[in-house]
């Protein structure tokens, strides 16, 4: 936990929060050894970030004085668009791309999306919320990415995707092509990445009338969750 993160509800005034939940709590008694007059990052949840002094700690709460100015990091200019992974790879993903700034996530359905996957309790919106609120604490970030859920690839493509990324570059990770992926780009940009198997010949096709691109990253074929913090460091 690299930055506090407080909600709403932890205000008792614009300048004051008192924390009394056991994961944060414990969390900052046990590992950052909290005590009476030290000072933490702290942000708001959809707000600034700053400092917060600790005015008051018991047995069971901590209560927080605050200087909340400095705006949070800027996010990735980025629509990302991914055939949903396995249940304990998208844990790790959500974090992954709520660290590194990603503030809007497309999860869809690919022919090797195994139809299970679809089931885990892991896509429930609490479930959604606990993973990307780690990646921000890692980040130090306050603004929470935006997560869609689209379980039918074909409507999804023909009819929404064209005019989503209407104003971006958009661009398929594809092993089998001869474009390489850009660096350093300075451009809004729609990135698709498709599941452990690749997107099949068809779903390619379907991604290229929609307007995206297909790019290589190289002769290595890469996990999902390993391509991703790769693409992004690549292109950002």
């Amino acid at each position: 936990m690299n930055i506090i993160l407080l909600n709403d509800s932890d205000l008792t005034s614009p300048t004051h929060a008192t924390i009394t939940d056991e994961r944060r709590f414990s969390h900052i008694c046990s590992v950052h050894g909290a005590k009476t007059g030290d000072t933490f990052k702290v942000g708001l949840l959809g707000g600034h970030i700053g400092s917060g002094f600790v005015a008051v700690m018991s047995d069971t709460h901590l209560e927080l004085e605050l200087d909340l100015r400095q705006p949070p990091p800027k996010p990735l200019p980025i629509k990302l668009i991914l055939a949903l992974p396995r249940p304990k790879m998208l844990r790790r993903i959500m974090q992954t791309i709520a660290t590194l700034g990603v503030k809007e996530l497309h999860l869809i359905n690919s022919y090797c999306v195994e139809k299970s996957y679809w089931q885990t309790p892991f896509l429930e919106p609490m479930a959604i919320h606990e993973q990307l609120i780690l990646g921000l604490e890692q980040g130090c970030d306050t603004e929470l990415p935006q997560v869609y859920l689209h379980k039918r690839f074909k409507p999804f493509v023909e009819d929404e995707l064209p005019q989503m990324i209407a104003d971006t570059h958009a661009l398929v990770a594809h092993p089998y092509t001869e474009q390489e992926c850009p660096r350093n780009i300075d451009y809004p940009l729609s990135l698709a990445v498709g599941p452990e198997g690749g997107f099949i010949t068809y779903e390619i096709d379907m991604l290229k009338k929609a307007g995206f691109n297909p790019v290589h990253l190289g002769e290595r074929i890469m996990r999902v969750e390993t391509a991703i913090p790769y693409l992004l460091g690549r292109l950002f």
